[in-house]
């Protein structure tokens, strides 16, 4: 049996919208991510792009839950000598809203070429106004 790999014009691309208010960050990361991939989807192939777009709003109303709000801490290198940097996720919402929701799904992507390019696909808005309304983007719930 040969195994179906499918053709660029086989490959149907959707707008989905996720509304991450008052929902948990790994959770909306992790359904954007399976969106991003196109897990959900019955051609997925792990080494192409059949994945859809997807458009996170609400970014900085996602809750975390315990004390994850003022004890996770993120990490990043400036690449000179002593220069690394942190910054907690409530330093992280207030200075950068849709940060914290980008590095998260960002985290739950492939790491190479494939991942950099799906990552494209991705639009986080820290309110509830965006402006891809010309694209029909489709609401996708999550289950909790």
């Amino acid at each position: 049996m040969k195994t179906y790999y499918p053709k660029p014009s086989d490959i149907k691309k959707k707008w989905y919208i996720i509304d991450a208010e008052n929902k948990v960050l790994g959770k909306v990361a992790a359904e954007a991510a399976k969106l991003l991939r196109g897990k959900h989807k019955p051609y997925f192939t792990p080494s192409g792009d059949c994945g859809d777009n997807v458009i996170v709003v609400n970014a900085e109303k996602a809750i975390v839950t315990g004390k994850k709000m003022d004890e996770k801490v993120y990490y990043w290198h400036s690449g000179y000598k002593g220069g690394l940097k942190q910054m907690t996720y409530r330093q992280m919402l207030q200075r950068h809203p849709t940060r914290a929701m980008e590095w998260a799904i960002w985290g739950m992507l492939p790491h190479n070429r494939l991942g950099r390019k799906i990552f494209k696909h991705l639009k986080v808005y820290a309110g509830s106004e965006h402006k891809h309304q010309a694209q029909n983007p489709e609401v996708w719930e999550i289950k909790d």
